[in-house]
């Protein structure tokens, strides 16, 4: 609390998943509201009307909450899971992530392609790292984490392509800045949600070759 009885910013931002019962920051959670005809919808922006309900941003927690009738225990009414609520989930968080790196880009936070990332990296202006989760093993060994900053890679190049407008994308890198955190915020999210490809190294040092 602060003086006046006010709570800090940080304490308002913390809210409980359902699964685990663990309070934390609303970066790390998915949050989801309930609509008008009972359903289950996600807000990954958290912006839609209505009491937030949260979950953890992993795919186990959310494939939980979404088969353990844990939405309606937490709505205290009967919802209406839809199918696939947790593929949905992740497409709705890589579109996010993709909008949020081209718009780095076009702010000019972020670049493209081996030796710009190399030089980004070398030069110290580089704090996050991304990484095509389907590029080369080989080649992706020979850039580093940013002293100090993040690696990603949850993204596939088609997506990260996207980002750029080019076809496909291995290396990219962006500057420090207020998009940047926001891009390490969503990615960490996605990396957890597609656990698969990029959970365990979303967030940690590569180690170089």
């Amino acid at each position: 609390m602060t003086r006046g009885g006010r709570r800090k910013e940080t304490d308002e931002a913390e809210r409980r998943c359902i699964v685990s019962g663990d309070s934390g920051p609303k970066a790390g959670l998915i949050r989801f509201v309930i609509g008008p005809e009972g359903q289950v919808v996600p807000d990954i922006l958290g912006k839609l009307p209505g009491r937030g309900i949260y979950v953890g941003a992993d795919r186990a927690s959310l494939t939980k909450a979404a088969e353990g009738g844990l939405f309606a225990r937490a709505a205290k009414a009967p919802v209406v899971v839809p199918d696939g609520l947790v593929d949905a989930v992740e497409r709705q968080l890589t579109r996010r992530l993709v909008e949020l790196v081209s718009m780095a880009r076009k702010a000019g936070l972020a670049v493209a392609g081996f030796e710009k990332v190399k030089d980004w990296l070398a030069k110290g202006r580089a704090k996050v790292l991304l990484q095509a989760s389907d590029g080369s093993e080989r080649g992706k060994s020979k850039l580093w984490t940013p002293e100090g900053g993040r690696f990603f890679g949850c993204l596939t190049s088609d997506e990260l392509g996207l980002a750029f407008g080019r076809e496909s994308v291995i290396h990219a890198a962006l500057a420090a800045g207020g998009l940047t955190r926001r891009v390490i915020e969503d990615a960490a999210r996605l990396a957890g949600v597609r656990s698969d490809i990029g959970a365990a190294r979303a967030g940690k040092d590569k180690t170089t070759t």
